[in-house]
């Protein structure tokens, strides 16, 4: 796995965002298609719903697609620091849809349970079951497929559309009990089910919205990660001390705040060589580091 990930990420990264996009697209357009076919003609409305969802889902990569190749820019005038943020941006719309999605389902299983009509509802067929089955199988795929590449990117909105795959082949899950308990005689076990999956979707959803917000707020690194950055910082040639440490999340990526206490005896010469090391190093061994300030204080 490291060394596929390795070789994934000497790709172009453009390149990488276009071949996921198109397999997410074509993939979901294509599925949602199978699913309301086979919801329609194994008179299964779970099956029906599910295919809507699916269809949701091509919204959600073209927007994490469009978020990405935006917050690739350059930085120019008006935007000096970049433009990762804008991934941000495409995470929150994610998660909004996904919210959405979610309570939909929920209402709906929710309006059928109270109102007791699913009684008179015609049992599915089994080309319904075998809908959910293919549908489980292919989102999982999915998912597992667009994680890996938004690790090899460090996307957020990748990251957030791969766990839009995993909900629908979480509701694929709700269908799959669905369809089959009323094949069996126990229809109540459709809405219920789908009850059941959008809370799963919806705590995905918050997860999602939580980190994006997290993001654009410039939250500080993990204390894990500051902890390695100033032991290394510590532990580099001509450092006496680590003064003080700033992290902060710009979109997916990090900035740095440091100040560092070298012999006062040097010469400014000197102490500024330190600082580029330093500051280079970092930059080598950390990854994601979208810009370094490294300040020098006298120790005496």
């Amino acid at each position: 796995m490291t060394n596929t990930m390795t070789q994934d990420s000497r790709q172009n990264p453009q390149t990488i965002v276009n071949r996921v996009t198109s397999i997410g697209i074509i993939g979901n357009v294509i599925l949602s298609l199978f699913k309301f076919l086979a919801g329609i003609f194994g008179h299964s409305s779970a099956m029906v719903s599910d295919a809507i969802h699916s269809l949701s889902d091509v919204l959600a990569t073209f927007i994490a697609w469009l978020g990405i190749r935006l917050s690739m820019q350059a930085p120019d005038r008006e935007h000096p620091y970049g433009h990762e943020r804008l991934e941000c941006v495409a995470s929150l719309l994610l998660g909004t849809i996904l919210f959405g999605t979610g309570l939909m389902i929920g209402l709906s299983g929710l309006k059928t349970i109270l109102a007791g009509h699913y009684e008179e509802l015609q049992a599915p067929e089994c080309i319904a079951l075998i809908a959910a089955v293919v549908s489980i199988a292919t989102k999982e795929g999915m998912f597992w497929y667009t994680r890996h590449y938004a690790k090899v990117l460090n996307s957020a909105a990748f990251m957030a559309d791969a766990w839009h795959h995993r909900s629908d082949a979480l509701s694929s899950i709700g269908s799959l009990i669905g369809i089959g308990g009323a094949m069996l005689g126990f229809p109540i076990l459709d809405p219920l089910a789908s009850v059941a999956i959008a809370v799963c979707i919806i705590k995905v959803a918050y997860d999602i919205l939580k980190d994006a917000v997290s993001k654009m707020l410039d939250t500080a690194c993990s204390s894990e990660y500051e902890k390695k950055l100033a032991d290394f910082i510590s532990a580099q040639d001509g450092v006496d001390r680590l003064d003080v440490l700033h992290t902060r999340m710009f979109g997916n990526k990090i900035y740095i705040d440091a100040e560092i206490s070298v012999d006062g005896d040097k010469s400014l010469t000197d102490a500024h060589e330190i600082a580029e090391s330093v500051h280079t190093q970092v930059e080598k061994h950390f990854d994601n580091i979208k810009h370094i300030m490294i300040h020098v204080n006298p120790m005496v």
